[in-house]
């Protein structure tokens, strides 16, 4: 990310970072008009592209900016520096960061590995590479998976005049979808792992969404891409020379090993020991998870030759594009979870009880829908917290009393992450690896077409099968 973006949220912070320790934003304080740099936010990520592209192209992160100030500003007149302080390091030292340096390591070490050779894309291969990479995205994670897998598939469909839909039901599948087997595949149910929910449980309970939405997924692609496929007649000659497979920069491989087990260990390790990192206490295991994935990354950097990255055309736009726009909506959308987390005493008190009976039971059907739907346009994590903690808030009684529940929130939460371009960030990174390749990838509405058409009724029959 620019200096000048980090400095723009960071910079009031340093200002007093003595008190960061004390303050906390009270939802219940807040009007919705708090909401508003959020949502402009997601208005200028959804039209910004399609009215001004080069404005665009050039200035986003200035944008994202603008709206995170949006939010910061009016606080710290409002509610005082301090707090605004406080609540903005706390984001960005505790979400963000180990957000983005997970993204980061997975990013790199991806990039790294070389799949040589060519495939041509018959229907046949492209569903078969993205069911492998569905398989894996649950192994070494959404980012992981797709960042691995997104060079191959459009490799293989560089002739092919019809490949957008390819990359569409890529991010559903293995930047979305093929995550939710495991604490390892989204940060929604890492974050869940880190709150007591157990790893074989998440692998028992979701075992059967994940299965019925990626067998139902892949035989729609496969109908899908053999309608295209004969559509086109005879293609083009493939501009990618015929040679054996095989792979190059294997090491990354293991160094990938390295990143689930620190991903591992910090959630199964508890120290209890907090530092403070300017006012925002962070926890041992947190520090070294972060560090060994930051380790990992620079290992990936020597031991891989840089002819390697240049073969795949590896560049850095496309973290840099998700973590300034990120950090922008990590920060613009404080409000909006704060409102939230308030519960009844919050602005947003009626879609609160909207998700409860008159019993005070969580309704799973809502649950999982207003988890996705929040998913779809907040970042996916927060809003599993949110909703975790509305439910009840302690995993062994939601893993035991809830298991629906708590089934409903984590598949929300995963499944409709597919819904926008931001709902998770490998989307926003398939597409710009996508754009960089020449695929005329749809604008933020037109994705979202293909989406709802084709998700929405496929929640609909999750909804039937399991959280009525």
């Amino acid at each position: 990310m620019s200096r000048s973006v980090a400095l723009s949220f960071a910079g009031a912070g340093l200002i007093w970072p003595a008190f960061t320790h004390a303050a906390t934003l009270s939802g219940g304080d807040l009007s919705l008009l708090w909401g508003v740099p959020f949502v402009g936010l997601l208005l200028s990520i959804a039209l910004c592209p399609l009215w001004l592209p080069t404005f665009w192209h050039h200035h986003f992160g200035k944008v994202s900016a603008f709206w995170g100030l949006a939010f910061v500003l009016p606080c710290a007149f409002i509610f005082g520096a301090p707090l605004a302080s406080a609540v903005v390091l706390h984001t960005l030292i505790s979400e963000f960061v180990p957000f983005i340096v997970l993204l980061l390591a997975l990013f790199t070490l991806s990039g790294g590995i070389v799949i040589r050779g060519n495939l041509h894309g018959s229907p046949l291969l492209n569903t078969s590479l993205l069911a492998i990479g569905t398989a894996c995205a649950s192994v070494m994670g959404t980012t992981g998976a797709a960042m691995l897998m997104i060079r191959p598939v459009l490799k293989a469909n560089d002739n092919r005049r019809h490949n957008v839909h390819v990359v569409v039901f890529f991010i559903f599948l293995v930047a979305n979808i093929g995550g939710g087997l495991t604490p390892l595949g989204d940060p929604p149910l890492f974050l869940g792992f880190l709150k007591g929910v157990s790893f074989g449980w998440t692998v028992t309970h979701m075992a059967a969404p994940v299965a019925l939405a990626s067998v139902l997924l892949l035989l729609l692609f496969f109908g899908v891409d053999s309608y295209y496929f004969r559509k086109e007649g005879l293609l083009p000659r493939d501009p990618t020379p015929d040679i054996p497979w095989h792979l190059a920069g294997q090491v990354n491989g293991l160094l990938l090993l390295g990143v689930v087990g620190a991903v591992l260990l910090s959630g199964m390790w508890s120290s209890g020991m907090l530092f403070s990192v300017l006012g925002v206490p962070v926890a041992l295991e947190a520090l070294v998870r972060d560090g060994l994935l930051l380790s990992l990354t620079g290992l990936s950097l020597w031991l891989t030759p840089a002819a390697l990255r240049q073969e795949n055309q590896f560049d850095w736009s496309p973290i840099k594009e998700v973590a300034k726009l990120f950090l922008g909506i990590f920060v613009a959308m404080i409000p909006a979870l704060a409102m939230l987390q308030a519960g009844e005493q919050g602005a947003m008190a009626g879609l609160v009880r909207w998700v409860t009976s008159p019993e005070g039971q969580p309704i799973n059907t809502l649950y999982f829908w207003m988890t996705g739907a929040l998913s779809s346009f907040l970042d996916n994590a927060p809003t599993y917290l949110v909703f975790f903690n509305l439910a009840h808030g302690d995993a062994t009684h939601l893993m035991t009393a809830l298991p629906n529940t708590l089934t409903a929130i984590s598949a929300g939460a995963v499944f409709m992450g597919a819904n926008s371009y931001i709902g998770n960030a490998p989307n926003f990174m398939v597409k710009s690896i996508a754009d960089g390749q020449g695929v005329a990838m749809p604008s933020f509405f037109g994705y979202m077409a293909w989406s709802f058409g084709i998700l929405v009724p496929l929640f609909i029959i999750h909804t039937l099968i399991f959280f009525i």
